[in-house]
């Protein structure tokens, strides 16, 4: 793929070797760090989440054009890790939403990428949804999935996860301005330009909410 074909283990700059021993390493450190500051729950989540990036979303990847949806898993687990490790109860419903909208998000993240990028996975030898739907249609399904993630983040105003309403009214700011940007993507004629503007939207849009999630925990911690 000519997207990824200068990254160090495609180019030769590094061995696969050296990649599998810098793995190992940081996976005995990272678990001894979990074990040793969090908790075995969370060493467990994390473990987890290795275990189906590699052995199950990366091998699907190369036979089933939906794969980006069970693997989508990977991307809902670490917020999770962090919130047992925290010690909260792994199905108390705020986490549960939390991950869900990392979930969601991923889906569709990932669709505007294969508008880009879709002969591209095709050289690869990756099957793709681009084999199957018109661009048209592809960027139909994107927007359905963009709605969906839109609500899943609203959702958070009406699960008490936010102190503060200045933070809800932020929240459903950042809502609104992405309903209206996937508006104009879903309009617009398939452009590699607009589907890269489409695709920085939505990973702008994800890090205003972390954003607005962090800051209203630290400023609740402050005035504690």
């Amino acid at each position: 793929m000519d997207r990824t074909k200068n990254r160090p283990i495609p180019s030769g700059t590094v061995s696969s070797s050296t990649v599998m021993m810098i793995s190992l390493a940081f996976l005995i450190t990272g678990s001894a760090l979990l074990l040793w500051k969090s908790n075995l729950q969370a060493l467990s989540i994390g473990l987890f989440t290795m275990f189906w990036y590699n052995a199950v979303y990366t091998p699907m990847k190369k036979i089933f054009s939906l794969a980006i949806i069970p693997g989508s898993l990977v991307g809902a687990l670490p917020p999770l890790a962090g919130w047992v490790a925290a010690g909260g109860d792994i199905l108390d419903p705020k986490i549960l939403l939390i991950s869900s909208f990392f979930f969601i998000w991923q889906i569709p993240h990932f669709w505007i990428l294969l508008l880009i990028y879709g002969n591209d996975y095709d050289k690869g030898g990756f099957p793709t949804l681009t084999n199957v739907f018109s661009d048209r249609q592809l960027k139909n399904i994107t927007f359905c999935w963009i709605t969906l993630t839109i609500v899943i983040a609203l959702s958070i105003n009406f699960f008490g996860i936010l102190n503060f309403y200045v933070s809800n009214i932020f929240l459903a700011i950042i809502c609104v301005w992405l309903f209206s940007e996937s508006l104009k993507f879903l309009r617009s004629a398939s452009d590699i330009k607009v589907n890269k503007n489409m695709f920085i939207r939505i990973n702008i849009f994800t890090l205003l909410i972390i954003t607005v999630l962090s800051l209203d925990k630290l400023v609740k911690l402050f005035l504690s």
